[in-house]
């Protein structure tokens, strides 16, 4: 999942999870504990519970206003009309100092006196403000933007209705048109930012820059009516009364050609003539100063973990080793009879895996695909989501660079959980990795969680937040039940899983390697090309890490968690362990970090013998 997770606030906590970056070995000094705790009582104290929901409130809500787009992303719309302040310094101190206090404050009420659910959002709570305050020693607001995700290019993706932020009201119309009147303070703040980094040597590797160049011209317009940001003018409403289109149409249009194609112009030449000259050799984060100790606290945090990024890169390579085997049963299936390592690019060479000629052609696959599952499913689950499955297609903005990906559904149920699907060439579009895709980032990977978070009795910062190792672990989890469902008899389609699954590997190798072994760009961009036997993704994967340090790592060390104690479950409870059960369990108290969910499995073993 492309989960929108950005990298320069913050942490840049995320435009679709909020706090996906917190570093576990300093959260919650009790929830390590809370599996040989005394027994939670049944019910809160009412003075202890009442202080943790006003406190989990004002935490909320004082990170949606600081972070919007986090908030609309993950389908909490409220706060639709703000970009936000987080890109500045005294806005910046200010959302410490209230983590500070909030921390403090936390940790003066009873947790003993809480019951087990309001003492797993007590440890949550303690665990996203050691977060957030674990980032304070780094200036990741000096990197407000990159070729992953950007106010500007975020904003235009929304310009459509499709996205996050709805455009069906003239409420909401207002509310987008605050967004953009908001962005050229936005780009200027940025620029400042960049040049402070410039002279502080924290800039983005020059590849870096290049890639996103396209992006922010092509926001660049001859005229009002020729702006992406124009769209919502395009599209008014029948129903909007005669009085209401012609406002909107002319506060649109003066808006956008007044103030904000002028601030996109200043953006692209200052990043052409300025940042990109500026731009750094290196490709890792350990060459930016105290850049060591920050990739440290992203690799705790992505991965909810204390492990170091020499154990994790051995992990990878293992992983790496143990698919290759499989790609030596399931080659010969497949008619392919050479090296194991060299299965992928065999597969890349055959056109009969290369079947579509058109974008509506890859949805129909998936559009089956979904109807499908809908028949499976219910022999695993026993918790599914109520909100529908939309599928559709990226916007072309975005096309080259983005990562098939999940949106959550609105809290309110006003829009579906969305399946992006990113088809730049159809007639490139191999249709070997569709299953595991679509397991991963539709149904029962994202949707069937975070779709369920949606509609839990859970605070809002736990609805509305969440971690990259839960998260993008179980949605890889996912994965391996197509194995269960009949998904992956056909050799075609397992392969489809592997070598998903070798992606995921490998990033445990290259984002160690890139930012704490020196790895170049160019050696990466290698080391992946043998390894997964194609281009395709070679160079935006590799790009992606650099910008995004870290957060590739919670995939594969989540998912190897939930197998973990899928399998200690097994063992320990025998004829009496049921996976539909065990699936509930894992889901059923929403996101957790890995340690919280380790101790909640356990307990359940504990009560099922």
């Amino acid at each position: 999942m492309k989960h929108r997770i950005a990298a320069g606030t913050l942490g840049t906590l995320a435009v679709s999870l909020l706090l996906a970056y917190a570093p576990m070995a300093q959260a919650a000094p009790d929830a390590a504990k809370a599996a040989v705790a005394p027994a939670a009582p049944a019910t809160s104290a009412p003075q202890a519970k009442q202080q943790l929901q006003v406190l989990a409130d004002q935490y909320y809500d004082a990170l949606a206003r600081f972070e919007p787009i986090g908030a609309t992303e993950s389908g909490d719309n409220r706060f639709d009309d703000q970009i936000g302040s987080a890109i500045v310094p005294a806005a910046r101190a200010k959302q410490f100092a209230l983590y500070h206090q909030y921390q403090k404050t936390l940790r003066a009420i009873a947790r003993a006196q809480l019951s087990q659910q309001d003492q797993i959002n007590y440890d949550i709570l303690d665990y996203e403000l050691a977060t957030a305050l674990s980032f304070e020693r780094f200036p990741e607001h000096l990197l407000p933007l990159n070729q992953m995700d950007s106010m500007p290019v975020t904003l235009a993706n929304y310009a459509g209705g499709e996205a996050s932020q709805p455009l069906t009201t003239v409420k909401e119309y207002d509310a987008y048109l605050s967004r953009i009147g908001q962005l050229p303070g936005w780009i200027d703040q940025a620029i400042a930012n960049m040049k402070v980094g410039m002279q502080k040597g924290i800039v983005l590797p020059k590849a870096l820059t290049e890639s996103a160049l396209p992006q922010f011209k092509k926001l660049v317009s001859a005229t009002p009516q020729d702006s992406v940001y124009y769209t919502p003018i395009k599209n008014l409403p029948a129903s909007f009364s005669a009085a209401d289109k012609a406002r909107l149409t002319q506060t649109y249009t003066v808006i956008i050609e007044a103030k904000l194609m002028p601030a996109l112009q200043r953006l692209a030449t200052f990043m052409e003539r300025d940042y990109l000259p500026a731009g750094r050799s290196s490709s890792g984060w350990s060459a930016l100063p105290d850049g060591a100790a920050w990739y440290q606290a992203r690799v705790a945090s992505s991965t909810t973990t204390d492990m170091q990024p020499e154990q994790i890169h051995a992990i990878g390579l293992k992983e790496v080793a143990r698919i290759q085997e499989q790609y030596a049963i399931v080659g010969p299936k497949m008619g392919y009879n050479g090296p194991a390592a060299g299965l992928p690019v065999w597969v890349s060479q055959q056109a009969k895996y290369r079947p579509f000629k058109t974008d509506q052609e890859v949805l129909d696959v998936y559009r089956k695909m979904n109807v499908l599952l809908d028949s499976k499913l219910p022999a695993l689950f026993t918790l599914v989501p109520k909100a529908p499955l939309d599928l559709r297609l990226e916007p072309e903005l975005s096309r080259d660079t983005a990562a098939d990906h999940y949106t959550a559904p609105a809290a309110d149920g006003s829009r579906p959980g969305v399946f992006w699907s990113v088809v730049t060439d159809p007639k490139l579009y191999g249709d070997t990795g569709m299953t595991t895709l679509f397991l991963h980032e539709g149904k029962p990977g994202h949707h069937f969680h975070l779709a369920l978070v949606q509609e839990m009795d859970l605070p809002n910062f736990r609805r509305f937040g969440g971690n990259n190792a839960f998260t993008e672990g179980w949605a890889l989890y996912a994965e391996t039940l197509g194995k269960e469902m009949g998904l992956f008899d056909d050799p075609a389609q397992y392969f489809g899983h592997l070598n998903d699954e070798m992606l995921r590997a490998v990033r445990l190798v290259v984002d160690t390697g890139l930012h704490t072994k020196g790895w170049t760009r160019e050696q990466t961009i290698k080391y992946m090309r043998n390894t997964l036997g194609y281009d395709a993704v070679a160079r935006s994967e590799t790009e992606r890490y650099m910008a995004w340090p870290g957060q590739a790592l919670g995939y594969k060390i989540g998912a190897l968690k939930i197998v973990e104690l899928r399998q200690r479950a097994q063992q320990a409870l025998g004829d009496k362990f049921s996976l539909p059960k065990f699936h509930e369990v894992v889901l059923g108290d929403g996101t957790l970090p890995l340690k919280l969910l380790e101790a909640k499995v356990d307990r359940w073993i504990a009560q099922q013998k």
